[in-house]
């Protein structure tokens, strides 16, 4: 079996997107268009991946300091068109190969397509996939004989009316056998309305060399789709939205509105999950079971047990969080918070870069940085831990069993004792004891006569 080599064009500049940053590095589901693309390369099994880039590729190469896969980057100093972007990598390539051609704008093609026309390709024949668009402008047309076979791909911008009124378009993506691909490579020309070595001319030179050529055509569009300008971008970026809000529900998950989902990232949701409108999901996200998801949240590199309940307005970034919690509403989960079983952030608490155990509850307007929460702990209304000094972070041990009154100020370091009790509106400075009260706070006076001097 030859060898497969997959080569991904990503060297144009885009200029529809009216954006400094390259095309390929924009963003759809919260991966750039290449990531997309080369990880389909990486699925599909290709033994070696040659991206060939150009405008502006030091960002391109920046994007990818430590890719999780095999890529050669071969620079295309001038962009002469597709055709001149191929001949970069062929030196690169054996020529026992099935060369697999994809582009960095499109991202959405599947795995399956890439297998079929991989299936298709061979010495004698090229695989080919196709579309069919209501309005193929600005896409290279399919031509076909009165047989129905492939004969050739003419540009829009070559192309005469008769041609521009043919549906089929050419999407690019193809299969080809190595040795035959160089020589139609090395004949190409620039007689075109471009001015550009067009990859699409090699289709007719291997229909006159008896080559055959089979196409696949994928059901969706969408699928096979380029991004060229910001419409576009956001035409496949509600399809793929579309695509994995699908997905959820036939795994089990219960979506309020699929349309006011968005998934950027990797997202593992178990059975039984209900999702409220307008719940975005960045990074790697992992939720539990039974898990209940309120309005208008954002989590982002998180992993949430089974049974927990999230409520509205939240915003959880990195963050652990045990089984069975009650999260919400208005709550921030920093990075680095870890929450035990059966905990309860209430509203408009946030938490950052610590670890809270089993059944401690902190209900109310509350900040806790740089602590360890013990079991059972009740933190009250309007706790603070004060973390920090203008220079230097310190940490707050709260052991288990301790209740802390509203309106408390943790001044770190500091540690509550084992069954302590802090008074509330307490400034602690000093270690509480275990098992005993700790209050801090001016004796209230009472002056009697005085009145209130108006000023005028």
């Amino acid at each position: 079996m030859s060898p497969l080599i997959a080569i991904i064009l990503s060297a144009g500049q885009g200029k529809r997107m009216k954006s400094a940053l390259p095309k390929v590095l924009h963003r759809l589901g919260g991966r750039t268009l290449l990531e997309f693309v080369i990880d389909a390369a990486t699925k599909i099994n290709a033994e070696k991946i040659h991206v060939v880039y150009g405008h502006d590729g030091e960002r391109v190469l920046a994007a990818f300091p430590h890719p999780p896969f095999d890529v050669n980057w071969v620079y295309q100093s001038s962009q002469l068109g597709t055709g001149h972007a191929v001949k970069q990598v062929l030196p690169y390539v054996p020529g026992e190969a099935l060369v697999l051609i994809l582009y960095g704008d499109v991202p959405l093609v599947k795995i399956e397509t890439l297998a079929e026309i991989i299936s298709k390709a061979g010495k004698q024949t090229i695989g080919l996939v196709t579309a069919r668009l209501s309005d193929p402008t600005g896409y290279g047309r399919i031509m076909r004989d009165a047989y129905g076979r492939v004969t050739g791909i003419i540009e829009e911008k070559d192309a005469d009316s008769n041609e521009r009124n043919i549906t089929e378009i050419n999407t690019g993506i193809m299969a080809v056998p190595a040795n035959r691909l160089r020589d139609w490579v090395g004949s190409l020309t620039l007689s075109n309305a471009q001015g550009e070595f067009y990859l699409t001319d090699i289709i007719e030179l291997a229909v006159q060399e008896g080559i055959s050529v089979e196409t696949v055509t994928p059901t969706l569009a969408e699928e096979v789709l380029g991004v060229n300008d910001r419409v576009q971008l956001a035409h496949l970026e509600r399809h793929y939205q579309q695509e994995q809000a699908h997905l959820l529900m036939e795994s089990g998950v219960t979506l309020r509105d699929p349309a006011r989902l968005d998934i950027r990232g990797d997202v593992v949701v178990g059975q039984d999950v209900t999702i409220d409108v307008n719940v975005v999901l960045e990074g790697k996200v992992v939720i539990g079971d039974g898990v209940n998801i309120g309005p208008n949240t954002c989590i982002r590199d998180t992993e949430i047990g089974e049974g927990t309940h999230i409520q509205a307005n939240c915003v959880l970034e990195d963050a652990i969080i045990g089984r069975d919690c009650r999260i919400g509403p208005f709550s921030r989960l920093r990075p680095d918070t870890r929450l035990a079983e059966q905990v309860h952030i209430g509203n408009f608490v946030e938490i950052k870069k610590s670890n809270v155990k089993e059944r401690s509850k902190i209900n109310h307007l509350t900040y806790i940085g740089d602590a360890q929460i013990g079991s059972d702990v009740n933190v009250g209304a309007g706790t603070i831990t004060c973390n920090y000094d203008g220079m230097q972070k310190y940490h707050t041990e709260v052991q288990d069993n301790v209740f802390i009154g509203s309106g408390t100020m943790l001044v770190a370091p500091v540690t509550l004792g084992i069954g302590s009790t802090i008074g509330a509106g307490s400034t602690i400075t000093k270690n509480a004891p275990p098992y005993r009260l700790s209050v801090e706070r001016s004796r209230q006076i009472a002056m009697k006569g005085w009145k209130k001097r108006l000023v005028r």
